[in-house]
């Protein structure tokens, strides 16, 4: 992706949620749901880069310079995250 769209910054990768597991931030997929991936040809575990079937949580922090956590969001609803404005403001609010 770095690559592809030519981007200026570094990316990081989280293989096989090895962070996001540590964090308690993934979920195993459902059966169900694992079976309508593999008809539409989603390979988690390719995505993955380990066996898993295994989808991260979206999560925000913002940690202060000490490693205090300032502000926390994590929410299982992928479609539901925190608006650019609130983190804006909170982080406006917290130089």
């Amino acid at each position: 992706m770095h690559d592809q769209y030519k981007l200026r910054f570094s990316l990081l990768s989280d293989a096989g949620n090895k962070v996001a597991r540590q964090f308690g931030l993934t979920y195993r997929v459902p059966a169900p749901q694992e079976a309508v991936y593999r008809r539409a040809f989603v390979n988690l575990p390719l995505a993955n880069g380990d066996e898993s079937w295994e989808l991260p949580i979206p999560a925000t922090y913002i940690l202060d310079r000490d490693g205090t956590v300032l502000y926390a969001s994590a929410n299982e609803d992928y479609t539901e995250r925190p608006e650019p404005a609130e983190i804006a403001r909170f982080l406006s609010s917290n130089p």
